[in-house]
């Protein structure tokens, strides 16, 4: 996982709860919280780092990859300037995603694992597709995609069913109001 997503993930924290509840968390993973941003890093770090903020803070561990997902998503959607005016709406951005970014981090970086998403379905108002990932961040596209939605501008209802029980293919229909 690119470190890109680990120094917003400490920026969130330090944002939304301070500088000593970023700190606490990182002591309690014995992790100095040294990324770079072209750096690539295990995501079982990333999933300690949330544990211990879901521990220090009350906030579920759902909730938090959720929070962050939404954070983050106008920082990668900037890092991609390539992509501003190519998709008028959510889910054509969404669409993007798999068929264009996804390819584009595999370019730049050979070991890179992105999700990946199937398409069941698509209408003008409604979108339905799998979300796959051994990382099981599900919560964290449920976010992406709430960022996204708010980025153009669009209200989107988000069900997410569990395919397989690990977590690893989670299934969301979006539904734009």
């Amino acid at each position: 996982m690119k470190g890109i997503i680990f120094s917003e993930f400490l920026e969130l924290v330090e944002d939304k709860f301070g500088l000593e509840v970023c700190q606490q968390m990182l002591d309690e993973n014995n992790d100095e919280g040294a990324y770079t941003a072209v750096g690539t890093y295990d995501h079982k770090h990333l999933v300690k780092l949330i544990i211990s903020l879901s521990k220090v803070t009350g906030v579920s561990i759902e909730d938090l990859q959720q929070v962050y997902g939404k954070s983050v998503f106008l920082t990668l959607f900037q890092s991609m300037p390539e992509l501003d005016g190519q998709a008028l709406n959510t889910f054509e951005f969404i669409k993007q995603v798999e068929s264009y970014i996804h390819l584009e981090v595999k370019k730049l970086y050979a070991e890179a694992n992105p999700p990946r998403f199937k398409f069941i379905s698509s209408t003008e108002t409604e979108m339905v597709m799998d979300y796959i990932s051994a990382r099981c961040f599900s919560h964290v596209c449920f976010g992406l995609i709430l960022g996204c939605a708010e980025h153009f501008n669009e209200i989107i209802d988000i069900q997410m069913t569990p395919v397989l029980d690990d977590g690893s293919q989670v299934r969301f229909t979006l539904t734009k109001s």
